[in-house]
């Protein structure tokens, strides 16, 4: 098992929220801000959590924040950033905006580590969860490469290194439900079971 000292936890919260109006990691889910909850999730399998976002509203938490090396880049500017401020080879990825996500599931990633994929990614209900991943340091370098090629698309990056997903059962398939506009806010808030 790998252990908790050779895991750094990094959550993106640089985007611009459009969509939503707002800063999606203070939003809040039962008077919780949505960044606690990848925080809390995170804490229990990681040795450091590392913030990347432009906004120094996140100092207020007390964990370590970085800023994205290339502007106005999206996640593969994020992933990158993280990576590169990161000690560990394995690093968990979660965005800010996955409120109900657990360690449960994050703990299956780490089960998936083998000596030759660079990147496990979770995978609910037939999609794939970049952002809800395990990425190996080592991979930074291939992203630093796309970002030099203008390649915003973290799909296409991803599909460029030794990638495999981690099919979540029926029951862990909620916590992975990312929300990007009010609407989505409205359904979780109403429905929320964390």
């Amino acid at each position: 098992m790998i252990e908790k000292k050779n895991i750094t936890g990094i959550i993106l919260a640089g985007g611009k929220s459009s969509r939503m109006g707002s800063d999606k990691g203070f939003l809040e889910l039962n008077n919780k801000l949505f960044v606690a909850y990848s925080i809390d999730a995170l804490t229990p399998l990681v040795s450091e959590i590392i913030i990347v976002s432009d906004h120094s509203t996140y100092d207020s938490l007390g964990y370590k924040r970085v800023t994205d090396c290339i502007k106005e880049a999206g996640p593969v500017s994020g992933i990158y950033s993280g990576l590169e401020a990161s000690k560990t080879k394995y690093n968990l990825v979660l965005s800010c905006d996955i409120p109900l996500i657990s360690s449960e599931v994050l703990q299956k990633l780490i089960e998936a580590i083998d000596d030759t994929t660079e990147i496990i990614q979770a995978e609910s209900q037939g999609k794939s969860m970049p952002l809800v991943g395990l990425y190996k340091k080592q991979v930074k370098e291939t992203f630093y490469q796309y970002l030099q090629k203008d390649e915003r698309r973290l799909r296409v990056v991803i599909k460029n290194c030794a990638y495999k997903n981690v099919v979540l059962n029926k029951t862990l398939e909620h916590t992975t439900i990312n929300v990007n506009t009010k609407e989505e806010f409205k359904q979780i808030t109403n429905g929320s079971n964390p």
